[in-house]
């Protein structure tokens, strides 16, 4: 389910309120009187068999003597009449209904069924939409609707809140009329039985009264669901989320570093992250942030000048902006000469700018007008402590009009209460945003930096690198499923450097023994120094039980550092079973940073990738990112930036900078085996050495688990990975060609593609005229969802050797599935030869697979060509004379 029938939910023509009442203090009572005091213009119709007339509407006894099936109904009845009452709205023909009763869950039916459950069964067949159960109910300001028993309505507004949390629905809404703060859609979701966050998120990103999405989170139950549609939110406006339980009540049980660091709030974070969402810590953040993003310009860069008439607020500012990890701007010489030609000596010459408490207006503008030439300078935040020597409306009316012409973030803080209050108007009625206190105007442009950091990683194009390494999947697949059928869950360290091998990624030489003789002769063969660790599967560290020798340079050392091993095992782990030793070559890489990279999996996003420091004090240090598979180039890279370790990695002192595409290299690798191999649970790589000279496993751990026969291998993923069982090969024009998903790295080429189409190919594809790609555009062609929307391209090589699209197919489903809209491209200069058909017929092989009922599009009249090639695939052609283009449809039941 999704967005069918969400329009009966938000703009209803009549309401049916069940369970209506006169009684004081009832929820019946509460709802009546907001849906009638609210201004709704549609018809409302009180339901209970007590009364005839209910706040001065006849009253009806139940819902099927309404003289109209209600387009939406309010369910406030005890539990257990609810499922019987969503029947009987579905036989009547109502397709929406908000559920305020609680306790559905914890109630069963004659059938064993709890009563939540019984109501969905109840509600499928009419494809019924029901909100709740067990919330406050929902507010629509812009038709007047109050369909909830909160204690106040709403203001109209362009905001959209949704959250979990019935109790913060009524605090916020009391907190924001307190505000002046409008709202285009309230709504408080409660148990989500039916209608969740993706479905509110895919209505709400096409919802014209709606500019931004601001979402309270306790938790997420479809994963896949929430990421496409979030994904697709968060690409047309701005989608704000403030969520509950940051913080951990204790480290997970795992096997494996990763698994304890991979705590679920880090996950959260990185799938907000991914969707290109900013995440906020606190209610007033929220609308804070959105009010913030609403009025900020592009951001070019990152770097901050703080101008200022007094030098403590300077400071304040500065302490804010780098305890954040904001950038403070370095100023130019020859910026600093042209301040100097308009300050008086005494002032600060750096950043913070003091430019002392008694300036004038004049100086002012002459400041602020220096920095923004400065070409080391992209945002400037404007701190003013009131005197006694200026009025301080009269600072705001000069430098209201040079900020409102700037191409530059400005951010104003005006210090003060009364002193301060018209020139805070001045400043906000010129759209630059303004703050009381300089911690508030650092947090507000560090929200502007990570909701623009977010949305540049979604709209990303990697560039056009190598990604087809080829992994013997086979292989690796044996030696997990050889693992399954002993029964062990716990590769052996050699097991898992196999397996990490078969991908392509470099490994220590390991040799697994089982005796304390065959460790000296495998030290032997290996040649020394060697290192060796004891093996057994019921010792998740070895290092905790003395099970690591390092740098043994003998056959003696080795057969002493093996009994010592056996000795101290049995002294420490009496419990454990040792099944023998790994015996490793002894990597010399003396400038190697020690890193990890693991897996772990989710129970709501299923697999999670983790990078960062490592070591045996890997829990310690605790500096590592999070990331959902799949990776490409751009978002492992993105995973490393946020480590503290990446700093190291750059290079410092002597220290030649680390082999980054390496690591980038392995991050991609981990994320094909997570999608290769659904039995992967958890992986340690801990440490993966790194240096100038490329990166190699020392020490790896998997665990793994039977997978579920009965989902998809990809189902486990929240971000469905590049499908390349779609890949297929054919002959066209006497040479192969390939038919595949397009991908991320297809930018390059999609841009060549592009140019090369006719001013009237790009008008019958686009419908206007367009002589270039921008960045957002090409990334939104290239990066696209796999779960919804599918664009197969033409490829082969080109002239230069490098992958040249000939053409592409796409189509893009609804949330669900009833239709997918379809568009084919040929390059201009390859028209005729057959392209068109072989994209198209692709195209619906693809949605018959996938149950879709329809494929639709529009065409221009002129478009000849496409017209003439649906028509004999058996499309219906039918004119659209409302916009003077031409329909066509496929059915495909």
């Amino acid at each position: 389910m999704s967005v069918r029938n969400l329009q009966h939910l938000f703009a209803p023509a009549s309401v049916a309120i069940i369970g209506a009442s006169e009684r004081a203090a009832s929820v019946g009572a509460t709802v009546l009187r907001n849906v009638v005091g609210g201004g709704f213009k549609g018809h409302i119709y009180p339901v209970n068999p007590k009364y005839d007339t209910l706040g001065g509407l006849l009253a009806y006894p139940d819902v099927r003597s309404l003289p109209e099936a209600p387009a939406l109904a309010i369910i406030c009845t005890p539990p257990a009449t609810v499922p019987a009452i969503v029947r009987q709205l579905g036989e009547r023909g109502t397709r929406a209904a908000i559920i305020l009763t609680a306790g559905l869950g914890s109630m069963v039916d004659a059938q064993g069924r709890t009563l939540r459950q019984a109501a969905l069964d109840a509600a499928r067949p009419y494809v019924l939409r029901l909100l709740g159960p067990n919330c406050v109910g929902m507010l629509v300001p812009g038709i007047g609707l109050n369909a909830s028993f909160a204690h106040t309505n709403a203001l109209p507004g362009k905001l959209a809140f949704v959250s979990q949390s019935g109790a913060l629905v009524t605090g916020v809404l009391d907190w924001a009329n307190s505000r002046g703060i409008g709202f285009s859609k309230f709504i408080s979701l409660g148990d989500s039985a039916d209608v969740d966050f993706g479905d509110l998120l895919d209505y709400l990103a096409s919802d014209p009264a709606t500019s931004a999405i601001l979402l309270y989170m306790e938790d997420v139950r479809h994963a896949r669901k929430f990421m496409s549609a979030a994904r697709a939110a968060a690409r047309s406006k701005p989608t704000l989320i403030l969520k509950a339980g940051r913080m951990a009540e204790g480290a997970r049980a795992a096997a494996s570093h990763t698994g304890a660091l991979a705590g679920s709030d880090d996950v959260y974070d990185a799938a907000f992250r991914r969707a290109g969402m900013l995440r906020v810590l606190a209610t007033e953040d929220l609308f804070a942030a959105v009010e913030t993003l609403s009025r900020a310009r592009p951001l070019f860069g990152e770097r901050v000048v703080i101008l200022t008439n007094g030098g403590g607020p300077g400071v304040m500012a500065t302490d804010a902006l780098v305890c954040g990890k904001g950038v403070m701007a370095q100023l130019s010489q020859d910026t600093l000469t042209k301040l100097d030609a308009v300050l008086p000596a005494t002032w600060s010459r750096a950043n913070p700018v003091d430019i002392i408490g008694d300036a004038p207006a004049e100086r002012y503008v002459r400041a602020l007008q220096i920095l923004l030439d400065d070409p080391q300078t992209d945002a400037i935040l404007f701190i003013h402590a009131p005197t006694a020597i200026v009025p301080s409306a009269d600072i705001a009316r000069a430098i209201a009009p040079l900020a409102q012409g700037s191409s530059r973030n400005i951010l104003a803080c005006w210090l003060g209460g009364d002193a301060v209050a018209e020139a805070r108007r001045i400043c906000a009625d010129a759209g630059v945003p303004t703050f009381g206190t300089p911690e508030e105007a650092v947090n507000a442009y560090l929200q502007i930096v990570q909701f623009r950091r977010n949305q540049n990683l979604l709209m990303q194009v990697p560039p056009s690198a190598g990604t087809g390494f080829v992994a013997d999947v086979d292989k690796a697949a044996g030696i997990v499923r050889g693992a399954i059928n002993a029964g062990r869950a716990l590769l052996s360290e050699p097991e898992s450097k196999e397996v990490l091998a078969a991908y392509g990624i470099a490994v220590v030489a390991t040799r697994s023994v089982a005796s304390i003789d065959e460790a000296v002769a495998a030290a032997d063969t290996i040649g020394y120094p060697v290192a060796i660790k004891v093996l057994s599967p019921d010792i998740t560290h070895k290092s905790d039980v003395g099970g690591v020798a390092l740098d043994l340079d003998s056959a003696a050392a080795v057969r002493a550092a093996a009994l010592r091993m056996q000795k101290r095992l049995l002294e420490l782990a009496p419990t454990a079973h040792l099944e023998g030793f790994s015996v490793q070559q002894m990597a010399r890489r003396p400038d190697a940073h020690e890193l990890i990279i693991g897996v772990a999996t989710d129970p709501t996003f299923g697999p999670v990738i983790l990078f960062g420091q490592g070591g045996v004090a890997v829990e310690v240090t605790a500096d590592h990112a999070v990331a959902l598979p799949p990776l490409n180039v751009v978002l492992a890279r993105d995973m490393i930036s946020r480590t503290r370790v990446a700093r190291l990695l750059a290079g410092y002192r002597n220290r030649k900078p680390a082999d980054l595409d390496a690591i980038v290299w392995i991050l991609m690798q981990i994320s094909q085996m997570v999608a290769d191999l659904p039995e992967l649970v958890e992986l340690d790589i801990n440490p993966l050495l790194a240096d100038s000279a490329g990166a190699i496993v020392l020490d790896a751990r998997m665990r793994v688990a039977l997978a579920d026969k009965s989902a998809s291998t990809l189902d486990r993923l929240a971000i469905r990975p590049y499908p390349r069982e779609l890949e297929q090969q054919i002959e066209w024009e006497g040479r192969p060609l390939l038919l595949r998903p397009i991908r991320p790295e297809d930018g390059v080429a999609h841009q060549a593609f592009f140019n090369a189409l006719t001013a009237d190919d790009v008008r019958y594809r686009m419908f206007v005229r367009v002589r270039e790609l921008q960045p957002s555009q090409l990334a939104r062609f290239t990066q696209i969802d796999y779960d919804r929307e599918m664009a197969f391209i033409a490829t082969r090589p080109g002239p230069d050797g490098l992958a040249e699209t000939l053409g592409v197919g796409r189509v893009v489903a609804d949330p669900d599935n009833i239709e997918a809209e379809f568009a084919v491209t040929v390059r201009s200069d390859l028209k005729g030869h057959g392209l068109g058909p072989i994209l198209m017929e692709k195209l619906i092989a693809y949605c018959r697979r996938r149950g879709t009922r329809a494929i639709v599009g529009e065409a221009m009249p002129q478009n000849a060509r496409l017209i003439k090639l649906v028509r004999k695939l058996g499309f219906d052609v039918t004119p659209n004379p409302a916009d003077d283009t031409m329909h066509l449809r496929l059915p495909l039941e």
